[in-house]
């Protein structure tokens, strides 16, 4: 694969706490240039990015993020909020505090909820592996899946690890349909990017692929 088709696959992300809107601006200038999948970033960001880059660029944004832990209410009111100022995939944490406890009956259904929220638009669903034993993980990923979600993505990035391969060939091997895997968190070269994907992650959440590739043409 090459450094084309490794973009396609990414959501270019910044979700700094401190980002401002010309380092959001900047990421979406690059997003169009390299012609990656989606920019990620903040909810507040959505309408000014959505209006700056017109139809030209995918627009991701979080929600729940990155604790997971706002009721369902809130999250589908995110939801249509981010849909209504322009989001075109929406990237949800679950409660895990439900995985934790075995609760993946309200996993699920909290999926489903927020999933008529997006209706059309792409809901990739954050199951911060890290925080899950691997029994946990295949549960999880079975409630998401039941839920209605076109993806489940590993990590939020902002826990105590991130995306794996093996991680990615559990999930790869749990699902039983048609949703795709977004691995997300710590990916850090090309060859992190590279080796996620052969494992069977369809979409790469990452700040620093992008940059890697500007660098490699100075």
């Amino acid at each position: 694969m090459d450094y084309s088709e490794l973009l396609k696959r990414c959501d270019h992300t910044l979700l700094r706490q401190d980002a401002t809107w010309k380092e959001i601006s900047e990421i979406c200038d690059d997003g169009i240039k390299y012609s990656v999948a989606s920019v990620c970033i903040p909810p507040a960001y959505v309408k000014m990015a959505r209006e700056y880059v017109e139809d030209k660029l995918k627009i991701c944004t979080v929600i729940g993020f990155p604790n997971g832990y706002s009721t369902t209410a809130v999250k589908c009111f995110e939801a249509e909020d981010a849909i209504y100022n322009g989001a075109d995939e929406i990237d949800m944490v679950i409660n895990i505090s439900w995985a934790k406890a075995g609760e993946f009956d309200r996993i699920e259904d909290e999926v489903a909820q927020v999933k008529k929220f997006c209706g059309d638009k792409i809901l990739k669903v954050i199951i911060e592996t890290c925080l899950l034993t691997d029994d946990e993980k295949q549960s999880v990923c079975r409630a998401v899946e039941a839920g209605g979600a076109d993806y489940i993505k590993t990590s939020t990035g902002f826990s105590s690890g991130g995306a794996t391969p093996e991680d990615v060939r559990l999930l790869r091997n749990t699902i039983k349909g048609s949703m795709k895997i977004k691995a997300s968190g710590g990916i850090s070269s090309i060859e992190d990017g590279m080796s996620l994907v052969s494992a069977g992650a369809e979409r790469l959440g990452t700040s620093k692929i992008v940059k890697l590739v500007k660098e490699s043409e100075k």
